[in-house]
């Protein structure tokens, strides 16, 4: 019996074309919740760039939160886990980040810090992910706080090049344009792990839905792993079960299915 759902917004939870959450969606989770269902949030997000998960969070449908890849979890106000990335790193990717001209994100536990911005970081944050306003700090700031994630506008080759250079930090990657660089050990199956044993939950009774790279690992962890049918084949297999697409009910097509929800279910909401 599943006691726990584990949702990645972008492509998962939100439409990249719409940017909400389908009507169909938010009616099944609410449906979830109401049966004792726990729903959380796993996101490489950052807390402070969360911005359209309002139609959940008024109704209170969210449990707790994994943002940064698992570096850091949430309950409400509680922080279950938070893991920072060792300064050494932080301060080769800032170097490396002016020598070589390419934007990078440092985020810190309530704000960030944006080195080198250019009109690709406007396009992604503007146009693809509809974050309007990004709460920044000068980039002199660097070091003065923990960083939490790196995320450098680097190509998959700048990646191979950069990545053994920093020695305390792992690489996800759910965009072309960019990696989310997380402290070794920080994953969204790692940020399930913390979740799970704060709320005393089984693992096996546990469900995930992504649609990204950095989504592999936690759908190959949980009980039950699903991909979007929007994911790429390469983050399908790694999935139990494929669904339909974010924009065409996939997520409560997938709920029927494995009888979390039922037609009744969402009839009485």
């Amino acid at each position: 019996m599943i006691k726990a759902i584990f949702f990645d917004i972008d492509g998962t939870l939100v439409s990249f074309h719409t940017h909400v959450i389908p009507q169909s969606a938010i009616r099944a989770i609410a449906a979830a919740h109401a049966k004792g269902v726990k729903i959380f949030i796993a996101t490489g997000r950052p807390g402070v760039i969360i911005n359209n998960l309002s139609a959940l969070q008024e109704r209170n449908l969210i449990d707790g939160y994994i943002t940064m890849n698992g570096a850091y979890c949430l309950v409400g106000d509680e922080v279950v886990y938070k893991s920072a990335i060792p300064a050494a790193d932080v301060h080769t990717l800032a170097q490396l980040s002016v020598a070589r001209n390419f934007p990078c994100i440092f985020v810190g536990e309530h704000d960030l810090c944006l080195n080198r911005p250019d009109r690709q970081v406007q396009q992604v944050f503007l146009n693809y992910l509809e974050v309007t306003s990004l709460p920044v700090k000068e980039p002199s700031t660097i070091g003065l706080q923990d960083i939490y994630q790196m995320t450098p506008f680097i190509t998959t080759a700048q990646e191979q090049e950069i990545l053994p250079l920093l020695h305390g930090c792992e690489s996800n990657r759910w965009f072309p344009a960019f990696a989310d660089l997380t402290a070794c050990g920080n994953t969204k199956q790692h940020g399930i792990d913390e979740i799970v044993r704060r709320f005393g939950l089984p693992l096996q009774e546990t469900m995930a839905f992504g649609d990204g790279g950095n989504d592999t690992g936690m759908l190959q962890h949980a009980g039950i792993g699903i991909a979007m049918g929007n994911a790429a084949d390469e983050v399908k297999r790694y999935a139990d079960y494929v669904t339909d697409t974010v924009d065409n009910d996939g997520i409560v097509k997938a709920l029927l299915h494995f009888g979390i929800v039922s037609e009744s279910d969402l009839s009485d909401l």
